[in-house]
């Protein structure tokens, strides 16, 4: 493909996600997406094609990165139950993360590599293992925009398979305990709802966790082996 045809396609892409939120603003199909219960007596009303409905706005959130996810995960949860809505957020967020991935590798992965060169496969910037790493943690990180870390990661030389990877197995425990937190919103429990909230905080402290046990037991080893000396 040549410049001006990318540059073409490039532009025609752009102004068709800016041309969706355009039309869900004007149509007031995102005050729908903002409101879970809204959402969720829509979703119920379309019987069996509410989980195609799920999935293709999960994807839409995603690539259009104001629209937030939650309420529609939220949504997927009291409609579907902790299980199948788990699932459909999984797929529709999956494929939300790997589309972005896609239009910022032949959007902007082609300048980026004219900017920097041989400096992106080098390094840790260049190792496969660590982004699929940092991509991976970045999943459990709520407090990350999951649309930016999506895009970003298509401009670097992370595989599209080891980005798809670390992406589903890093947000299948969030996808799960959204629809978890809006099933038990359905029933009103407020003791499971509570719990809910605090085990999706919970997940987003592991990787912080792990990082502050590692330096402190990479500085206690440096103790000891001072001591031993």
């Amino acid at each position: 493909m040549n410049v001006r045809t990318k540059l073409a396609v490039s532009a025609l892409m752009l102004a068709s996600l800016a041309g969706a939120y355009g039309l869900l603003h004007e149509t007031g199909a995102m005050a729908t997406m903002l409101d879970t219960s809204a959402l969720h007596a829509r979703v119920v009303r379309m019987g069996p094609w509410g989980p195609a409905a799920i999935i293709a706005l999960m994807v839409l959130a995603i690539l259009i990165s104001p629209i937030p996810s939650a309420p529609i995960a939220l949504a997927a949860g009291a409609a579907y139950g902790h299980g199948w809505g788990a699932l459909y957020v999984l797929l529709g967020a999956g494929l939300g993360a790997m589309a972005a991935f896609g239009v910022a590798r032949f959007v902007g992965h082609e300048t980026v590599q004219r900017w920097f060169g041989g400096r992106l496969s080098v390094g840790l910037v260049g190792s496969q293992n660590m982004l699929m790493g940092v991509v991976f943690v970045s999943r459990l990180l709520p407090f990350l925009s999951f649309d930016i870390v999506s895009y970003a990661a298509g401009l670097t030389v992370l595989s599209f398979w080891r980005f798809a990877i670390a992406t589903l197995a890093g947000i299948a425990p969030t996808s799960f305990l959204l629809a978890h937190f809006g099933s038990e919103m359905g029933t009103g429990e407020t003791n499971r709802i509570l719990f809910a909230v605090l085990a999706l905080g919970g997940l987003g402290l592991i990787p912080i966790a792990t990082k502050l046990y590692r330096v402190w037991r990479t500085k206690r080893q440096a103790a000891a082996a001072t001591e031993s000396e």
